[in-house]
């Protein structure tokens, strides 16, 4: 009876210690850095496909509001591009033969909601799934290989942006917004340490992260001196490389009633910023 009693108090004194310690426990913030892949959406990409991941990381800080709130402020890269090749169900796409790539920097800031109560460092509030929302701005600038040389587009201005056939075509701007969505998972190994994973998708406002948007304009580039075709002629319409051009005025060279997008799937370790208050009496 006597060793029934004293477990008996051991375990509520047990309770009632882990009961300070949550009351007490305050998590300030984190701060982390994580690394992965991303992908790109867009009219090179009709399908969706998921065979082109190029390499992305960051770096973020989030203050905690409560145990299930938090605003987060990152910044991300990630290399983005793809190729017209890729589309093993369109043909004319194949034919098309147009492909891109960019270096993306962005900065964005998130709302997260954290479905279970986390306390680092406190048993059975180690982890969560969570959900995020937000809004930011990145800058892209697509770029191809002609000949072994590498031509930044925008410049080029390759569906006749800047050109006096086309004076209704302005050049697009080098960045733009973004909203990102983002659901993940983090685990706390420690309680100053987390690990998680994340997969978010970057709706944008813009459609020119490919460089591919409207239609060809053969009528918009001139000759070099020696009469030869411009970069800019042959890198808007590089069907001369897989048949005969498919670059007639007019024709549709990309889809401008939908935007570009991108995803960011990652990996990372964070590391808490604390602090306790006293527990109530």
């Amino acid at each position: 009876m006597k060793k029934i009693a004293i477990v008996f108090l051991a375990a509520i004194v047990s309770i009632r210690s882990q009961g300070q310690d949550i009351n007490s426990y305050v998590q300030q913030g984190e701060f982390g850095i994580a690394l992965g892949g991303g992908h790109y959406f867009g009219d090179l990409n009709t399908n969706a496909s998921l065979n082109r991941p190029k390499f992305s990381g960051g770096v973020f800080f989030r203050k905690q509001f409560s145990n299930y709130i938090g605003l987060k402020v990152g910044v991300n890269y990630a290399r983005l591009g793809y190729s017209d090749i890729y589309s093993d169900h369109n043909e004319y796409q194949k034919r098309r033969n147009l492909s891109f790539n960019s270096n993306v920097w962005e900065f964005a800031v998130s709302g997260d909601f954290n479905f279970f109560k986390f306390y680092p460092g406190i048993s059975g509030y180690s982890y969560t799934p969570y959900v995020s929302l937000g809004v930011g701005v990145f800058s892209y600038d697509p770029y191809a290989y002609l000949n072994g040389q590498k031509y930044f587009l925008r410049q080029l201005g390759t569906e006749g942006q800047g050109s006096a056939a086309y004076p209704d075509r302005k050049p697009y701007g080098s960045m733009a917004v973004c909203f990102p969505f983002a659901v993940g998972f983090k685990f706390n190994v420690s309680e100053a340490i987390n690990v998680f994973a994340e997969v978010g998708y970057r709706f944008t406002t813009t459609d020119y992260l490919d460089d591919v948007s409207t239609t060809f304009t053969p009528d918009a580039f001139t000759p070099l001196p020696n009469g030869d075709p411009s970069p800019a002629m042959l890198l808007s319409d590089r069907s001369y490389e897989t048949g005969e051009r498919l670059g007639i005025k007019g024709r549709q060279r990309g889809n401008s009633s939908q935007k570009d997008g991108y995803v960011l799937a990652q990996v990372g370790i964070s590391f808490n910023i604390s602090s306790y208050r006293c527990p109530k009496p």
